[in-house]
């Protein structure tokens, strides 16, 4: 993993993100560095059993995703730190060379695009792409985790000022899959979606069975009105996905004119290995 470009993390090279920043998120360069100030201080002197990480890029986003709101951002960073305790399958013994990680990862279970869509960051999630007697959803969920840090990383303006769009592919959907979606898995997966440190925008569900409906009354019913509001389920086609993320960015698979599910696979599976080290340090960072 290379080094966190701090200009770039503070906008000091994007004027049109600068801008994009004060006028939706409330980030000044003042406020930001007031705020920071403020959360290491409750951080250090409130919450130090959280053991949180904190320098500037662990803690931007979660400032950046509660618009400078301090009570929510301080409750946000206190759930995704007691998450990460609560939830080992998902938080633990993330060494990306493990084989069930790099199976998953071969099939594509989590494939961002390497091109943006609006300065949104663009995920495909293939929900249904594995064997459920082979791979569990917890490993499913897992993988899908560390990918997202890894590309978050990767991506600091479009993950934490614009935001994320995430395509969930339910094709091959089956009894197998759905029955892995447990109340208690679903509460977890929606737990986890909004307290993590990324802005999700949007929720577009792909190649929908006819019992989509059924699983995502589940998951609204754990959901905020803001995040129900940004699902969108596409029964016919792709034609309205095209509305939202272009053909041009999109792998052929979709009906895009963008690189191949296989090439993008191998490009993210590529860069996650380089994060190995990050992710065995990565570890500590919980609640006790």
């Amino acid at each position: 993993m290379e080094a966190i470009d701090i200009e770039n993390l503070l906008l000091n090279n994007d004027e049109k993100a600068k801008h994009f920043a004060k006028e939706n998120l409330n980030e000044t360069n003042e406020h930001r560095e007031k705020c920071l100030e403020e959360i290491r201080k409750w951080l250090t002197e409130d919450q130090a059993k959280l053991h949180a990480r904190m320098e500037d890029q662990y803690l931007l986003p979660f400032l950046r995703g509660c618009k400078y709101n301090m009570e929510k951002t301080k409750k946000k960073l206190v759930n995704y730190y007691t998450m990460r305790k609560n939830v080992p399958e998902w938080f633990q013994n993330r060494n990306p060379e493990l084989k069930e990680i790099q199976d998953l990862m071969k099939l594509g279970v989590f494939v961002p695009l390497t091109k943006l869509q609006d300065n949104k960051l663009v995920v495909i999630v293939r929900t249904a792409i594995h064997d459920p007697c082979i791979h569990t959803q917890d490993n499913v969920f897992k993988t899908g985790n560390m990918m997202m840090d890894v590309a978050s990383l990767e991506n600091i303006i479009p993950a934490q000022i614009y935001g994320v769009i995430a395509i969930f592919d339910l094709y091959g959907m089956d009894f197998d899959h759905a029955k892995e979606f447990t109340p208690s898995m679903i509460k977890k997966a929606v737990f986890c979606w909004q307290n993590y440190h990324v802005r999700p925008k949007n929720l577009e569900f792909i190649n929908a069975p006819p019992t989509i409906n059924v699983i995502l009354s589940i998951f609204k019913s754990f959901m905020s009105e803001k995040l129900k509001n940004r699902i969108k389920v596409h029964t016919d086609g792709y034609e309205k996905l095209y509305e939202v993320v272009s053909k041009d960015i999109l792998p052929p698979e979709y009906g895009g004119h963008g690189e191949t599910m296989e090439e993008l696979i191998k490009y993210w599976n590529g860069v996650l290995l380089k994060y190995k080290t990050w992710f065995l340090d990565d570890e500590m960072y919980k609640s006790e």
